[in-house]
């Protein structure tokens, strides 16, 4: 995705300024996120004796849920899903993903990045284009809960 598009989407998912620089900080935080929710995945799976992780194995909350469903009416505007799927590669897991599972990856770290969007206003009503301290605090609060 161009810096273009990354910036749309947040000025489309939350009012938000961003720039080229914070793509970084960007990434981190999809991959992260959906690397710890494929490894509770994958945990699910082997408690279920499968060698397969399942789309139900993922632990995805009734809000991140309804973040996905906003991503997909958020990306006919902004046009990042390519960009999404480059990013939702997932991480080195001991067991394999099921094909209806990684075929909602995308979705899953397009979910991801519009509750990210969404924290900034909370974490500070003013913010209109997130500095370090910002992306700190979002990811703090993101740690505590996934």
């Amino acid at each position: 995705m161009g810096v273009a598009q990354f910036e749309r989407f947040f000025r489309v998912a939350a009012d938000l300024d961003i720039d080229k620089s914070d793509l970084k900080r960007y990434d981190d935080f999809v991959f992260g996120k959906l690397s710890d929710l494929l490894i509770r995945g994958e945990a699910n799976a082997k408690a279920n004796l499968r060698d397969i992780i399942e789309p139900w194995d993922l632990p995805i909350t009734k809000g991140l849920q309804e973040r996905i469903h906003e991503f997909r009416r958020l990306d006919e505007e902004s046009g990042v899903e390519p960009f999404i799927e480059r990013i939702a590669d997932r991480p080195a897991l001991e067991l394999g993903l099921s094909e209806e599972t990684q075929e909602r990856l995308p979705d899953i770290a397009g979910g991801l990045s519009v509750a990210l969007a969404r924290a900034f206003p909370l974490l500070d009503p003013n913010v209109k284009n997130p500095q370090t301290k910002q992306w700190e605090r979002a990811f703090q609060l993101f740690r505590l809960l996934l």
